[in-house]
């Protein structure tokens, strides 16, 4: 896999090359257990795989050649590049501008926007009807077009379901910009619908085996399908692909249920002609990740840290996942590790900010769980580990223990 020119102040001198380490030790990825830092009175296990993937280390090469490319040239990112404040802030100071929010909202009138600006998509892609108002205005959108190369493989693979007479399930949430994409690109080709977790799926399910009535399609998904949407005809066929930042978990899990209604409603024999196979978009970094996690579950830890942007996704479904098994805080940065009695954590649930006292255990040895998303830069983890140890007496100095690691 190729390897790409990111600024060093997102480079890690401690977890990265703890990670660089496990990667020389496993190439192929078969060991999934995760990687161990022993300071003494603390621990910290840190997943095997976490932080930039494919996709976001790709974004962040581009839209860096973008400033370097056109000095003196107003440039903006059409959204959030990625979801993580510390990347998208560190664009803004060197001169960027969102012309929309995460929601799609404008916050730069499109007649702001000329010709000779420079216009950089973001990795989870945009609609057609945006990339048409940059076309419309004189803007190339594929100049500087950091759209994951994983995203638009789902968008081929539903192009393909299209063409095959199909109607695509999406597995997503409908107000995230990727899902939005997705949704845009697969209208041109095929009739789609927009389910956010296996209860929506059910129902769908539901309606399909007559098992509810079809009217109550309207009610459910009428804002989250394409315009004209039949549901007596176009839910004869159907296949389904995800918003690749999803729990790989549940969208297979989605799919199977799927699959198991068309047997019921028209026989095992009938089956190809009803339900597609997509399974393959699923995205890699996002089962790595994952996968990863559930290897942490079955560790002896006290609690999990989890470092990412609020509103990415993939973050949260790792919190999602830990949160079974360990006290789990997701925090944005070591800023919001406040003190060993304090800690400021976002509660995705509730979508709110809550600080938690007497979050750090007295006991010692200390076991710590510290991961991240793959749109966050493992220098922030770096950050978070050393404040953490400022809080903690008798520790071992990290830089030591990492080069004794590497020997």
């Amino acid at each position: 896999m190729r390897s790409f020119t990111i600024p060093a102040h997102y480079r890690s001198n401690l977890i990265g090359r703890l990670k660089a380490f496990r990667k020389t030790q496993d190439p192929k990825k078969k060991d999934l257990g995760p990687t161990l830092l022993d300071l003494g009175a603390i621990r910290f296990l840190f997943a095997r795989h976490f932080g930039f993937c494919y996709g976001v280390e790709n974004a962040i090469e581009i839209s860096y050649r973008a400033l370097e490319e056109n000095p003196g040239k107003r440039i903006y990112l059409l959204s959030q590049m990625i979801h993580n404040p510390a990347v998208n802030d560190d664009l803004t100071a060197r001169g960027m501008r969102f012309i929309q929010d995460t929601h799609g909202r404008t916050l730069i009138g499109w007649s702001e926007v000329s010709a000779d600006d420079i216009v950089i998509i973001p990795a989870f892609g945009t609609t057609l009807e945006t990339e048409a108002k940059l076309k419309a205005i004189g803007v190339d959108p594929l100049k500087y077009n950091t759209t994951c190369p994983f995203v638009e493989k789902v968008w081929n693979r539903s192009a393909q379901l299209g063409a095959k007479d199909y109607t695509v399930v999406i597995h997503g949430k409908a107000a995230h910009e990727e899902t939005r994409a997705t949704f845009s690109h697969t209208a041109q080709a095929a009739p789609a619908v927009i389910v956010k977790d296996m209860a929506e799926a059910q129902e769908l399910g539901r309606i399909i085996l007559g098992e509810l009535p079809i009217e109550l399609f309207a009610e459910r998904f009428g804002e989250r399908c394409t315009p004209g949407f039949d549901p007596a005809k176009d839910l004869v066929r159907i296949g389904v692909v995800n918003q690749t930042t999803m729990l790989a978990a549940e969208t297979q899990a989605i799919a199977d249920h799927l699959k198991q209604v068309m047997v019921k409603k028209h026989g095992e024999a009938e089956l190809k002609a009803h339900f597609a196979d997509t399974r393959d978009t699923l995205c890699y970094a996002t089962n790595d990740n994952q996968d990863a996690t559930n290897e942490l579950l079955k560790a002896d830890a006290d609690l999990a840290l989890v470092v990412g942007g609020y509103n990415s996704s993939n973050t949260s479904h790792l919190v999602e996942l830990l949160e079974q098994r360990f006290p789990t805080f997701f925090i944005k940065d070591e800023g919001e590790v406040l003190s060993a009695e304090a800690i400021q954590h976002f509660d995705y649930p509730a979508h709110e900010l809550r600080t938690t006292d007497n979050w750090l255990p007295a006991k010692r040895p200390l076991t710590i769980i510290l991961t991240s998303g793959a749109s966050c830069p493992d220098t922030l983890l770096d950050s978070v580990m050393l404040k953490v140890l400022d809080f903690v007496e008798g520790v071992r100095d990290p830089e030591e223990t990492v080069e004794a690691m590497m020997a």
